[in-house]
């Protein structure tokens, strides 16, 4: 599912203007990776939570010389999917309250 299919499935179900979802979804989006950027969690309650990790600078090869190279630190987004999300994927029903 791309974005656009996302927008009009939302417009659709929510009977809202499609501008509007999608100036609502780009917002979102904006301020999960704006936070992601400052070094916050974000958590979806029942959906995942997304963090950023952090890798030490490091030598490695260049596998086509064996060259050793100096590798930056680097920070990457990650995903850990939620408990509801994993057993919806799964076909799972969910636990009643």
């Amino acid at each position: 599912m791309k974005k656009s299919d996302l927008v009009d499935l939302v417009a659709q179900r929510q009977s809202l203007p499609r501008p509007q979802v999608e100036v609502t979804i780009d917002c979102l989006l904006d301020a999960v990776a704006e936070g992601l950027a400052k070094g916050e969690r974000i958590d979806f309650r029942g959906f995942g939570a997304f963090a950023v990790r952090e890798s030490a600078a490091r030598s490695g090869r260049n596998p086509r010389t064996g060259e050793t190279i100096q590798i930056a630190a680097r920070r990457t987004p990650t995903f850990k999917v939620g408990k509801e999300l994993r057993d919806r994927v799964n076909g799972e029903r969910p636990a009643a309250p």
